[in-house]
């Protein structure tokens, strides 16, 4: 009888475990936050077909699951993969090929870099970013004579950090037929004593006849944006203005498995793309996703660009300027409100926030859910936040502590109390899209945390943080950085948190950015980066 009870006994455990199911991958031991409706944390997970098909404890997973693969985590944080909600990816590729002159300290720093640069590439026309006078000692617009003196016949157009300027020389102006003479709406040509200095402002750099990248290039700046990006866990990111040739360059490559990475596109809102893709419709695939329109509302607060409602503080009489007309804002905004496809616009001033906030109010006419996107919503008169009830804010926290040395100057006491008010809008809308803005900033997400949550720099300035009633927690902002953003791009049900169904996109870090001290939250590292549970870094 003890006999038939073993043998009965053993049968049933070879019976139950044939009938584990066989998956992929099985992670465990991990400290895994979901991120679901209830901000739950898990220890293991199940992955098939490149999706998330079971969550729980790792008895729970083991004992329902094998794994040809079984990744143990040994209780490190594991998280969803994270998206940023607004950013330059290929430009930023296109970047790494360029002369970098980020961090200077000095117009003197940047022309430095220049002549090493030009010694080692000997271009035919030289052109890089990054420059901003705020963070030299003379806070000047620069001026072209030294570029004139070092580079008299190679033309030279350097891109300030938030690309809404340019420094160009001589010769970049005669090759492009720019004269003293030359007028433009939307933009600036900088002149003293009725001359041109060399720095053009927003619309006045279209003039500039930059060289276009070889197809090879572009290629190359993809992929070489992908590897950074995947090695800050960044495994979605929204590309906030790119034409149709360079989409269908990303499409061809993600087709071929030759660029993995998942893109939210934003079209750039010329006539000919507005025509082109309202008519062809939304274009989705599980990588590519392309469903809106980026629109530029007005120029940058650094360069004196974005419109204001009263003058500047520090240059009076200046209102800084739309990028077009109000009648024409509204045609876009008609025109994007006929089609499935969502309205993304960059407003940096007052006057441009409310301005694109009263269009997509009269436009959209009490739609509830076309989840239209102010981009940056930085400077916002205290009455108008109201109008962002129907419109999600995208907001890039280190542009706060970028800015918050200066801004206040452009603005004055009064106006800086709207500036960078993420927990305002927060509390307005219900959600938040966090980005970097790269290459503005830096890639690192967990700089976006940092200064999402601490409103400080990376030297702990200032000691109690820039205006910390608009700091955002820890859980608003990882939540801002995975399922806010995926919702701000149509894709909650697919990606942005760990749950039952959705795309296997998540990261292994080496500290626990939930709960180490914030001050260390910069200095994380992300050991691994899986994408469709395959692993990518």
């Amino acid at each position: 009888m003890k006999k038939i009870i073993l043998l009965s006994a053993l049968g049933f455990l070879a019976y139950s475990c044939q009938q584990k199911q066989k998956v992929a991958i099985i992670v465990k031991n991990a400290n895994a936050y979901t991120v679901n409706e209830n901000f739950e944390t898990v220890e293991s997970f199940a992955i098939q077909d490149g999706k998330f098909i079971a969550v729980g404890s790792t008895s729970e997973i083991e004992n329902k699951y094998e794994a040809a693969s079984v990744i143990d985590a040994e209780g490190k944080a594991v998280y969803p993969g994270f998206i940023d909600g607004h950013c330059h990816f290929f430009r930023f590729g296109l970047q790494l090929q360029k002369v970098d002159v980020t961090g200077t300290e000095s117009y003197d720093a940047v022309l430095e870099r220049l002549v090493a640069f030009q010694k080692e590439k000997n271009l035919p026309f030289i052109t890089g970013r990054g420059w901003d006078q705020n963070d030299w000692e003379v806070k000047k617009f620069p001026t072209k004579e030294k570029l004139d003196q070092l580079f008299p016949d190679t033309p030279v157009a350097i891109t300030r950090v938030d690309g809404h300027a340019m420094l160009v020389n001589q010769k970049a102006l005669d090759v492009s037929g720019i004269t003293n003479d030359s007028k433009v709406e939307g933009g600036e040509f900088i002149k003293e004593d009725g001359k041109i200095t060399g720095v053009l402002i927003d619309n006045a750099m279209d003039f500039v006849k930059v060289p276009v990248a070889s197809k090879a290039e572009q290629i190359q700046a993809l992929k070489d944006a992908e590897k950074i990006n995947f090695s800050y866990g960044l495994t979605t990111v929204v590309d906030a203005g790119l034409d149709q040739e360079t989409i269908e360059l990303i499409d061809s490559l993600q087709q071929a498995d030759d660029l993995k990475i998942r893109m939210y596109a934003m079209v750039s809102a010329t006539q000919k793309n507005l025509d082109y893709y309202i008519k062809k419709g939304i274009i989705k695939t599980d990588r590519l996703n392309v469903r809106s329109f980026k629109v530029y509302g007005d120029g940058a607060l650094g360069s004196r660009g974005a419109a204001l409602k009263k003058p500047y503080s520090d240059r009076h009489n200046h209102f800084g300027a739309l990028i077009f007309s109000p009648e024409r804002y509204k045609e876009i905004a008609k025109q994007i409100a006929d089609s499935e496809y969502q309205m993304n616009t960059h407003a940096i001033g007052d006057s441009a926030n409310y301005l694109m906030l009263k269009t997509y109010q009269e436009v959209l006419k009490g739609q509830t859910d076309r989840r239209w996107r102010i981009e940056h919503a930085q400077i916002v008169d205290q009455q108008d936040f109201d109008l962002f009830k129907n419109v999600i804010p995208s907001i890039q926290p280190t542009h706060a502590t970028s800015d918050m040395y200066w801004a206040a100057d452009r603005v004055g006491e009064e106006r800086i109390k709207g500036g960078y008010a993420f927990k305002q809008l927060l509390n307005v809308y219900g959600k938040v899209a966090l980005g970097t803005d790269y290459p503005v900033e830096k890639v690192n997400p967990f700089l976006t945390f940092y200064a999402a949550v601490a409103r400080k720099d990376l030297n702990n300035y200032p000691e109690n943080g820039y205006q910390m009633e608009n700091a955002l927690t820890r859980e608003e902002t990882l939540k801002g950085m995975t399922i806010w953003n995926a919702y701000a791009n149509f894709e909650e049900n697919e990606k942005g948190s760990i749950e039952v169904g959705k795309m296997a996109d998540f990261i292994i870090l080496d500290q626990d950015i939930m709960t180490v001290e914030i001050n260390k939250v910069p200095k994380t590292k992300v050991l691994e980066t899986y994408l469709a549970g395959q692993k990518v870094k």
